[in-house]
């Protein structure tokens, strides 16, 4: 006689189809529809607007903490159910990681938090929230891991002030900064600042650009460092110049010949520029 043998395995339930992943708009709809409210009765019951629960159920806002609490004693679920898309039971609960992390020999390991409360408000400012708190944030003021807005701050992060591990921006500033103005520890702009640097004006540790000021610089046109290499090389121990290079300060009698290849081989649209960092290279 054949033998069947069944596995059971706890961390599956066979049911034929996987939990579909809600959103809060979604839940929230759902336990108003369950518990038979319209969103006007629900509205009046958490003392807000019917307005302000159809943006809600429709994730174009998110209620305050105060409205979240009332919501949870009315419909008997959890905060963590209401605000976590992962999790499908309303009692909060999730079931542990199926691997615990190794060891580190007694140092902490760095994680980073990913399931950020959402919060935005309900005011718009050029189209956009005024500000947004969340995973993948957009808005006037923008904190989250991916950020972009007006102002932006996060892991990832995209605007006119954008700061971050890896920022992209008219200002930028981070570990890796791109933009107008780049500050990082590796920055690439058109006027760039940090460890190691690119950019039309370039200013580090180890910089190259167009103009160039750092402990080892390299330029097309001026470069002034410890170690300089460029058209015009002015270095403190090492200057590699293929028109002018001079080693510590530039003597007094020798700043009109500096000036005259400035003015004959940089091109007219950077005079700005020259005229801008002529202390710097003088002074």
């Amino acid at each position: 006689m054949a033998c069947c043998r069944i596995v059971c395995y706890p961390e599956f339930i066979l049911s034929g189809k996987e939990e579909k992943k809600m959103t809060f708009g979604e839940k929230l709809s759902q336990l108003r529809k369950e518990n038979n409210y319209t969103q006007e009765q629900l509205a009046e019951l958490l003392q807000v607007s019917r307005q302000s629960i159809s943006k809600w159920e429709s994730n174009l806002a998110y209620p305050e903490t105060d409205r979240l609490i009332k919501m949870g004693k009315l419909f008997s679920c959890s905060m963590d159910y209401l605000l976590n898309d992962e999790i499908t039971d309303r009692t909060g609960a999730v079931q542990p990681p199926a691997e615990q992390p190794a060891e580190t020999g007694g140092f902490p390991l760095f994680t980073v938090r990913t399931n950020l409360p959402e919060k935005k408000s309900e005011k718009m400012v050029f189209g956009m929230p005024l500000y947004h708190i969340g995973r993948n944030a957009h808005g006037f003021f923008a904190l989250g891991l991916k950020a972009r807005g007006v102002f932006s701050l996060g892991l990832f992060s995209r605007g006119i002030f954008s700061f971050g591990v890896l920022s992209l921006g008219l200002f930028s500033g981070g570990c890796f900064a791109i933009g107008g103005m780049a500050f990082g520890s590796f920055a690439l702009g058109l006027w760039a600042l940090g460890a190691v640097c690119m950019g039309l004006v370039a200013t580090g540790a180890l910089c190259v650009g167009c103009f160039s000021f750092g402990a080892v610089a390299t330029a097309r046109y001026l470069a002034v460092g410890d170690v300089a290499r460029g058209m015009i090389a002015l270095g403190q121990t090492e200057a590699v110049g293929s028109l002018y290079q001079c080693i510590g300060a530039v003597h007094e009698t020798e700043v009109h010949i500096v000036d005259e290849l400035l003015s004959s081989h940089v091109p007219g649209i950077f005079s700005f520029i020259v005229r801008l960092i002529r202390p710097w290279i003088f002074g």
